[in-house]
């Protein structure tokens, strides 16, 4: 299956480093973030949950939980989080999915449904489509979906800039602009009227054109 932006996250159980979880239970009503990765003791990825395990509190912060993915077993986890610990300075301190039977990786459309077999004889390249992010809302819909390819790193700082977004435009008929970043002036949304945008907005609003209606940041 192929998901869409605003397409309901596929519920699963699953075995992760923290025990078993149902997918929507374990979300709740937060944010969360699941992120894929082809297969243990890869370096891309090594360098990746190093740091995402260094800023977990950025997403605690949001009301964020993280949750990683790769199609190996629990016994290859727990082996990799101590070589992420001593190369990265960080251990994950997040659960990893431990996806032997691709059940995830097919429902979030990371692998052809024919997959099957035994993971641990599947290389990196043969999982190479199992390297993206997920961000979900309290609502079980997908928000973001980003795809990476094997030889590039991904940015969670970008991922936490658009979290941001995403969490101020869930609140506040608003739109964000170009490389916004929190506290940064925001366009109202198309979507608002003039009318209606002048009782949320009665000191007005800059407009170099009129679909341009840019406001301070709502809460700044």
């Amino acid at each position: 299956m192929t998901l869409a932006i605003n397409d309901l996250a596929p519920d699963f159980r699953a075995q992760t480093t923290e025990g078993e979880i149902r997918f929507h239970e374990w979300l709740g009503d937060s944010w969360a973030v699941l992120f894929s990765h082809p297969k243990d003791f890869t370096p891309v990825c090594t360098t990746e949950l190093g740091y995402m395990a260094k800023i977990k509190p950025e997403f605690d912060r949001r009301g964020v939980k993280i949750i990683g993915l790769s199609v190996d077993p629990l016994d290859r986890h727990a082996g990799w989080a101590s070589d992420i610990e001593e190369t990265q300075g960080h251990a994950p301190n997040f659960p990893m999915i431990a996806d032997v039977d691709f059940t995830v990786s097919k429902l979030y459309g990371m692998l052809p449904a024919s997959v099957s077999g035994d993971p641990t004889t599947r290389t990196p390249a043969d999982n190479q489509t199992v390297r993206n992010v997920f961000v979900i809302g309290p609502d079980k819909k997908v928000k973001l979906i980003l795809v990476y390819p094997m030889t590039t790193g991904r940015n969670f700082d970008e991922v936490l800039r658009v979290i941001d977004s995403l969490q101020l435009t869930a609140q506040h008929k608003v739109a964000t602009p170009v490389n916004w970043k929190q506290g940064e002036d925001v366009i109202i949304a198309g979507s608002v009227s003039d009318e209606d945008a002048r009782k949320q907005y009665p000191d007005g609003w800059r407009a170099p054109k009129p679909y341009i209606r840019i406001v301070p940041q709502p809460g700044m």
